[in-house]
């Protein structure tokens, strides 16, 4: 992340995105597939990891990732590449990726449970989750779906909408976008116009 200058003189936090071109390897039809949709591949790797299957499907190319998209005028060619050039400054997109996994944490980490107070003759309980409905009461001597515990955390899909492009460098790759994105240095993300 970087901290962008507007013209303004505003300072806004900002993201770099490198967004390789990703080249259309099918269309998908109403008449033939039952929906509208183009696939799309990504990101180049060693011909060795890839199957003779998947070669043959990107035309020859050793593409690492596959998307499908949901065009919404008309659905690109097969074979024709989308870079960041479809993006312009001050288009607003949306971000999908996955997020950084935290492993397993606690219940004031995970959903922001308060914990007990640290006085009072408490001793070690600072960071528990307090009651969780065991005996009687709504769920009858159980513990109900659904309650907030400890547990894996991260690690999931996650959306974040309504972001800013600030800049595009279409010699380079690279987009700068407003504000945060899910995931570490090196996540796939997928961004959509």
């Amino acid at each position: 992340m970087l901290t962008v200058f507007t013209e303004d003189g505003r300072a806004r936090a900002a993201t770099v995105v490198i967004a390789e071109p990703a080249v259309v390897t099918q269309v998908k039809t109403v008449e033939k597939d039952g929906y509208r949709a183009a696939q799309i591949g990504s990101g180049s790797t060693k011909e060795s990891r890839v199957n003779k299957a998947q070669l043959g499907h990107a035309r020859g190319k050793a593409l690492r990732h596959f998307r499908e998209i949901r065009p919404r005028g008309e659905a690109p060619e097969v074979g024709s590449a989308i870079d960041v050039s479809v993006f312009s400054p001050g288009d607003t997109v949306e971000i999908s990726a996955i997020s950084k996994g935290k492993g397993f944490q606690g219940v004031v980490k995970r959903h922001g449970f308060h914990g007990g107070p640290r006085s009072h003759g408490q001793k070690h309980s600072e960071r528990e989750p307090g009651a969780i409905g065991g005996s009687g009461g709504r769920a009858g001597g159980r513990v109900a779906k659904g309650i907030r515990m400890a547990g894996r955390m991260g690690a999931e899909r996650v959306t974040v909408r309504n972001l800013s492009v600030l800049q595009v460098h279409p010699e380079t790759n690279e987009m700068v976008i407003s504000g945060a994105i899910p995931g570490r240095r090196g996540t796939l993300v997928e961004i959509k116009g």
